[in-house]
C-alpha cells in the first residue's frame, strides 16, 4: 500500500520567530547583551543562520553561544565540548556533555556573566524526549536565578500542534528527556512549552516569546513553505518526526530503531527478530494510518552495528489518522509476546512512566491507555492556557 499523498497549497510561507524579530528591526533586543542557544535549525526563511543574523543585528551585542545536543552545527552524536565559533570568534559553551566532571545541562553563572538576555532558537519535533526542550527549560531556570531575560524565537511544531498522546511522565523520572510532566507527543510549540514551563514549574523567569506568523495548529511541516533541515543527524524527514514519538519509545531496549541505516525511525530490527511474524501481527491489528512489512537490514552504527537484523519497515498511509504512540505501544506488546530475547524492562526508560510500561508489555495498549488517559485529559486542560495559535 502506498502512502496517502496529500495535495498541499501554501498561500504564504510561515514566518518563524527569527523572521518576525528581524522584520521588526530587532526592537526586542536593542541595547541587549545576548547569549544565543541555537544550532543549524536556527535560520531565517531565506536560509541565513540566526547566529549570523544576530551577530550583525544593529544595536545587538552577541556575547556567546550555547550548544545543545548534536552541537551548533547539528552534526554530532556524541558529547559536545566547549569551544570557539570559527566565524565570529565567540565562545561556545556546551549544554550537552554527559559524563564530564561536575557537568550540568545548563549554563553556569560564570558563563552568563556579561549577558542580560538569553535567546533560544531551535526546531523541536514534537516529542517529550527530544532533548532540545529540556535544554530550554534548564536555561530558563538559570535565567531566572541570574536575572537574565529569556527570549524564545518560536517555530511551528512540524507534526502539527494537535493530538497530545501517550502517558504523562512520572514526576520522579524527570530529566533532560522528560523535563516536565508532559505526554510523549505534546502538541505544542517551543514558545508555548516555555510559557507552560515558566508557570507550571514555577520558574518565574522574565520570558518573552516571539510568535510565528501564518501558522495554524493543523498544519504539517510540508504545508509551511519552509525548508526542512534535519534537526539531528537521524531525524531526516517530517515522516520520521511523526513516527519518532512511537518508535523512539523502543530505543532504550535491545532493538535498533534504524540509526545507522538510511531509514531511521521508519524501521526497527534485531538479529533475533522475525520480521514476518511481527509485520503479520501488527497488520492484523488494523491500526489506522500505518502498515508494516518484513525487512532485513544491517545498521552501520549504534545498536547491532554490522549485524544482519530481521525487522519491520513502517509505511505511513494516512498521517492524519496515525497515532504514533499507540503504534509504538502495540509494537512493544507484540515484541514481548513474540520474542523472548526482547528486553521489555527497558521500555520504561523512555516511556518515563513505570505503570504504563508494565501494562503495555503485560496487557497491551488498551489496558495501558486506560491508566494514562485521565492524566492526559488533565494535561490537555492545563495545556490550553498556554497555547498561542488556533
Amino acid at each position: 500500500m502506498l502512502p496517502l499523498m496529500v495535495a498541499t497549497v501554501v498561500a504564504a510561507p510561515v514566518l518563524n520567530g527569527i523572521d518576525v524579530l528581524e522584520r521588526d528591526g530587532f526592537a526586542l533586543l536593542k541595547g541587549r547583551s545576548v547569549g544565543l542557544i541555537t544550532n543549524h535549525t536556527g535560520r531565517t526563511l531565506d536560509g541565513r543562520s540566526t547566529a549570523d543574523v544576530l551577530a550583525n543585528a544593529p544595536g545587538v551585542r552577541l556575547v556567546a553561544f550555547f550548544a545543545p545536543e548534536h552541537g551548533i552545527r547539528g552534526e554530532k552524536d556524541e558529547r559536545i565540548s566547549d569551544g570557539k565559533d570559527e566565524k565570529t570568534g565567540l565562545p561556545v559553551y556546551s549544554l550537552y556533555n554527559p559524563g564530564a566532571k561536575a557537568y550540568r545541562y545548563r549554563p553556569t553563572p560564570e558563563q552568563l556573566r556579561g549577558i542580560d538576555t538569553l535567546v533560544f532558537d531551535i526546531q523541536d519535533v514534537g516529542a517529550r524526549f527530544y532533548t532540545y526542550i529540556g535544554t530550554m527549560g534548564y536555561a530558563m531556570e538559570e535565567a531566572a536565578k541570574n536575572k537574565v531575560r529569556m527570549v524564545v524565537l518560536d517555530r511551528p511544531n512540524p507534526i502539527t500542534g494537535l493530538d497530545p498522546e501517550g502517558p504523562i511522565a512520572d514526576p520522579d523520572r524527570l530529566g533532560l528527556t522528560a523535563y516536565h510532566e508532559l505526554p510523549v507527543r505534546h502538541g505544542m510549540t517551543v514558545g508555548e512549552l516555555a510559557r507552560l514551563f515558566n508557570v507550571e514549574r514555577k520558574i518565574g523567569c522574565d520570558l518573552q516569546v516571539v510568535n510565528v506568523e501564518g501558522w495554524n495548529r493543523s498544519q504539517w511541516f510540508d504545508e509551511l513553505g519552509q525548508t526542512w533541515v534535519n534537526p539531528s543527524p537521524n531525524m531526516r524527514s517530517p515522516v520520521q518526526a511523526l513516527l519518532y514519538p512511537g518508535v523512539c519509545l523502543l530505543e532504550a531496549t535491545n532493538v535498533s530503531v534504524g540509526r545507522g541505516t538510511d531509514t531511521p525511525f521508519e524501521w526497527i530490527g534485531a538479529p533475533w527478530m522475525d520480521g514476518r511474524a511481527l509485520a503479520d501481527a501488527m497488520n492484523a491489528k488494523g491500526l489506522a494510518g500505518v502498515r508494516f512489512y518484513a525487512r532485513a537490514m544491517t545498521p552501520n552504527a549504534s545498536k547491532h552495528k554490522d549485524e544482519v537484523c530481521g525487522g519491520v519497515g513502517i509505511i505511513v498511509t494516512d498521517r492524519r489518522r496515525l497515532e504514533p504512540v499507540r503504534m509504538g505501544a502495540e509494537l512493544a506488546h507484540e515484541m514481548a509476546r513474540l520474542f523472548p530475547k526482547w528486553d521489555a524492562k527497558a521500555l520504561v526508560n523512555l516511556m518515563h512512566n513505570a505503570e504504563a510500561a508494565r501494562r503495555v508489555v503485560e496487557q497491551g495498549y488498551e489496558a495501558a491507555a486506560a491508566v494514562w488517559k485521565p492524566a492526559l485529559r488533565r494535561f490537555e486542560s492545563v495545556r490550553r492556557k498556554y497555547l498561542l495559535y488556533r
